[in-house]
Order: C-alpha cells, then sequence, then structure tokens
C-alpha cells in the first residue's frame, strides 16, 4: 500500500492549529528555503503569533533593514495579495550563528527563550569551496550554539536542523540515521578556534577525508553534534537533495538564485555552455522548494505532537538496522519517493524548453553535450566556453562597456569543478520518515502542506523553472518573447553557418594537406 495515500485524521491535531498562538525562531530566512519556509508558514498557519528571524547586519545594513529588504521579495507577493496583515509578524532579532552566543543580546535572548517554542535551524554556508575554518564555525559550531539555546528555550515543542542528503557522500545507501562522523567535531572545531585560516585550509584535506568539499565534512560534523548534544529535545534533521526551483507553491517555478542547478539552466539558456561533466545515465535527486518546506512544517509538527506516542527511542530503518537517540532522520528526496529523473532527461527537458522559451540575453543557440571524458571536456571548454567569452569582451570593449564575459565563463568553470562530484555519482535514500509523517497527518494537511512528490510530472516542472529563472533570476518579463524568439532563429541560422564554415575548414584541412 502507498503510504502517501492512507488518510488519518482521528483525534490528530492539525498543523495550522497547532502553530496557532505560537512562536518560531527560523536561522538561514534570508536564504532560499528560508524565504519559501517563512512565506509558507505565514499563509498557512494564519494564527501563528510570531516569525522570529535571526539576521546578521550586512553590507551596512542592519537587521530591521535588511528585514524590510526581505519582505519585499516577490515570493512574498502571494501573502500580500491574501493575507498582507501576516508580514507584520515576522521579527527580525540581530544575530549571528558565526559568533559566540549567537551574537545576540542579553535581551533578546531572554525575550526568544520566553516566546519561542519551534526552532528551524537552517543557516550555513552553502559553498563548496568554503574554507575549513569558516565552514566550521558557520555550519558546526553555529549548529551547536542553536543547540544550546534551544536547551534555554521554556517551551521548546521542535528542533528541525535542516542538513543535507550528502552528508553521507561514501554511503551508497544512505539510511535515514546519523552515521559515524568523519572526525572528532570537538578536535575540530579546537582547530579551527587555534589556527590561522591559511594553515588550516592547507591541512584540511587531511580532515576531509572522503568527502568532496567542506560543505558536506562539516555538516556531517554537525549531524553529530545534534546527535550527541541535544539528546532529549525534541529534535529532527531533515536532509534534502538538491533544492531546485517551487514545483506549486508560493507559484510554480518560483526561484531566486543561481546556485547549482538553477545556474547551469540558467548558462544552457543563454547558450553559454556547451559541455558539462556528468554521467548522464545517473539520478539526479532534485527536490522542489516548497516540498522541502512542507517537510519541514510537518516534521516540527510530527516531532512535537506525534512522536511521544510511537516509541521514538529507537526508529527502525529500511535496511534493518536503528537509530538509538531521541534524534530523528528523515530523507527529503525525490528517489526516496521513487520518481527520481535521470540527468540525460533532465538534459533533454532543459534544452526543450530554453529553446520553446528564450530570453532575451541569450547569446547563443542553446545546446550541450554531457561528457565524462574530461581530456575532451577541457579541449571543448577552450575552444567552446573560453575563446568566445574573450571575443565577445573584445566587443563588450569596443562598445566602450566592461568586458565581463571571460570572468563569468571563470566564475562557472570553478563552480562546475566544485559540483563535479554529484554529477558523477548516485546514490539511494531511504524515504520511511517522510512517508511515517504522511500517514499521521490529517487528510486536510495533506491538502495544505502535501509531501507526495510521486505525480510530479518533469515535462511541466522543467517548463515552470525554466519560465522561473527567466522571470525571477533574469528579470526578463514574459512581453519580451517574441523578440527572444526572433533573436533565437537569427542565432539558429548562425550557428548553423558557423558549423558549416567548421566542416569547411577542416575538409579544406584534409584535403589539401
Amino acid at each position: 500500500m502507498d503510504p502517501f495515500e492512507n488518510a488519518t485524521d482521528g483525534d490528530s491535531q492539525t498543523i495550522p492549529t497547532f502553530f496557532s498562538g505560537r512562536s518560531v525562531l527560523i536561522t538561514g530566512g534570508t536564504g532560499f528555503v528560508g524565504k519559501a519556509l517563512v512565506e509558507k508558514l505565514l499563509r498557512s498557519c494564519p494564527d501563528i503569533s510570531h516569525v522570529y528571524l535571526l539576521m546578521r547586519p550586512k553590507r551596512g545594513l542592519d537587521a530591521s533593514c535588511r528585514l524590510a529588504e526581505l519582505l519585499k521579495n516577490p515570493v512574498f507577493d502571494r501573502v500580500r495579495s491574501e493575507c498582507p496583515d501576516a508580514l507584520s509578524k515576522v521579527v527580525s532579532i540581530s544575530g549571528d550563528v558565526g559568533e559566540a552566543g549567537l551574537g545576540l543580546s542579553q535581551d533578546d535572548r531572554q525575550l526568544l527563550c520566553s516566546k519561542i517554542s519551534v526552532v528551524f535551524h537552517s543557516a550555513a554556508t552553502v559553498r563548496f569551496n568554503e574554507g575549513l575554518g569558516n565552514a566550521a564555525t558557520l555550519n558546526t559550531l553555529g549548529t551547536l550554539r542553536m543547540v544550546q539555546l534551544c536547551k534555554e528555550l521554556e517551551n521548546l515543542q521542535a528542533f528541525v536542523h535542516v542538513s543535507t542528503a550528502y552528508s553521507n557522500p561514501s554511503q551508497k545507501h544512505v539510511g535515514e540515521e546519523v552515521y559515524p562522523p568523519p572526525a572528532d567535531p570537538n578536535k575540530i572545531l579546537q582547530c579551527v578556534q587555534g589556527m590561522k585560516a591559511d594553515v588550516l585550509d592547507a591541512i584540511a584535506p587531511r580532515f576531509i577525508g572522503g568527502h568532496p568539499n567542506t560543505y558536506t565534512f562539516t555538516k556531517a560534523l554537525a549531524e553529530n553534534v545534534v546527535t550527541k548534544e541535544a539528546q532529549g529535545l525534541p529534535t529532527a534533521i531533515v536532509r534534502p537533495s538538491i533544492v531546485t526551483a517551487a514545483w506549486k507553491e508560493p507559484v510554480p517555478g518560483w526561484v531566486d538564485n543561481v546556485c547549482g542547478i538553477s545556474g547551469i539552466m540558467m548558462e544552457i539558456g543563454r547558450g553559454t555552455i556547451r559541455s558539462i561533466i556528468c554521467d548522464d545515465k545517473l539520478v539526479v535527486d532534485l527536490i522542489p522548494v516548497d516540498v522541502v518546506v512542507n517537510t519541514l512544517i510537518a516534521v516540527a509538527w510530527y516531532t512535537a505532537t506525534q512522536r511521544p506516542k510511537n516509541n521514538n527511542t529507537n526508529f527502525e530503518n529500511e535496511s534493518g538496522g536503528s537509530t538509538a537517540s531521541t534524534v530523528r532522520v528523515y530523507n527529503c528526496t525525490m528517489s526516496g519517493q521513487k520518481n527520481a529523473v535521470h540527468w540525460k532527461h533532465y538534459g533533454k527537458l532543459t534544452l526543450r524548453h530554453v529553446q520553446d522559451y528564450p530570453t532575451r540575453y541569450v547569446m547563443w543557440y542553446p545546446g550541450f553535450t554531457f561528457r565524462t571524458n574530461r581530456t575532451l571536456h577541457v579541449i571543448c571548454e577552450y575552444l567552446l566556453h573560453l575563446m568566445p567569452a574573450y571575443f565577445a569582451d573584445l566587443l563588450i570593449r569596443a562598445q566602450g562597456a566592461k568586458p565581463i564575459m571571460v570572468k563569468v565563463c571563470k566564475r562557472f568553470k570553478m563552480a562546475a569543478k566544485t559540483g563535479e562530484f554529484f554529477s558523477l555519482h548516485e546514490w539511494e535514500f531511504e524515504g520511511n520518515g517522510v512517508s511515517s509523517v504522511n500517514c499521521c497527518m490529517p487528510s486536510s494537511d495533506k491538502k495544505v502542506f502535501p509531501l507526495d512528490v510521486s505525480r510530479l510530472d518533469w515535462n511541466d516542472y522543467v517548463r515552470s523553472y525554466v519560465l522561473g529563472i527567466r522571470k525571477y533570476v533574469l528579470k526578463d518579463p514574459m512581453e519580451t518573447l517574441n523578440k527572444a524568439r526572433q533573436k533565437l532563429k537569427r542565432l539558429y541560422w548562425m550557428h548553423r553557418f558557423m558549423q558549416f564554415l567548421t566542416v569547411l575548414i577542416l575538409l579544406r584541412a584534409i584535403i589539401f594537406r
């Protein structure tokens, strides 16, 4: 029986009822997942008391100014339309997970301790090439500081730590359990606090071991910190895979960053990417941001209201093992629900829709190839990425503008290199945890906070994703579509001419050598 088909009503308290009158604390509220989480809580839990956001001063703006800027984001357009008064429930708290005591003033700490009953901790540095010192400070030590705060809260009902499905990259079958850490978190933190950054970065490879970068390494350490330090607290760890554009909410295709897959899709659409290191026979485990947010909210509700009834101390996983801990783990992945997509199919869908819905910022006719041959990829990178970038910069400079294409090309090359590990490997994720939560959810909650992605249509989703990148990232309105299609048509014939010219030159070289 499909666990997502089971409907449970009974005496279960609904999610909006649980959050009614409660205040929540969110770290990482200005991030991609954080914005969507705030929006969903405001719109779908109308009687929530307050949403407190831990925000650090940045670029000369204090926490209150940053909050004002945040609430202007298009992600809140639906809230502004349906329940505009809800935005007044969002409160900024000046703080920083990278500072001792979270950088909180004594008054703010006392306020949180008396008001907060649910905590979502999603603050992290997600840069794969981040130095070990900064990554460990934000991702691991910051998590420890959040656990310490949770221990002081007078009425904590749920602490939800947002990790990553790739925190254990050496495990091909990833269970819903916390694995032994790759290193002793305490020793790593001692090194971070006692060594200079350049020295620490020099010896980082010795610590990281089988991890591809400091991000997955420090997130693995953070999971271990949560497991050990949060014993006795109502705690859950949620592990999303690759978080992508919204499936349904707040609007299909909403996305506001160019990290990872989104950036690759954007550059494919602009025609600036021709070669990608990737094994296209493997699964790419994407999970829409709204599904991640629904999972976080549902897991918080489940942790607070259902787990005490279900002997949660030992959670049996699919491999037959058990997690002897009060901390329960939930893999939030597409493959866990048996609706994953392979790179090859996803690439074809992307190419189809960027050609159907081009942007006015397209620079060449879109087309690319997945490759596993690194030598051939380097040659293609030089011929199809770097050389055209230099040529484009010459034209830009001739027009009196500042050349940027080589810089963009090199930046993408660096970003693509850090992501190669994930495009050349595949994992199988257990999914019992989310299924268990769904089984306990009342029917009304399953409609408002859907967790089932088995019915996601990949063609429709990628179409919305491409349109979302066009609208929200490139700021390219649909009114420009006709002109963009005309431009793409011209680029198509230029592309064909260049292909013909290349073949002609090669034939001439062969015949007259």
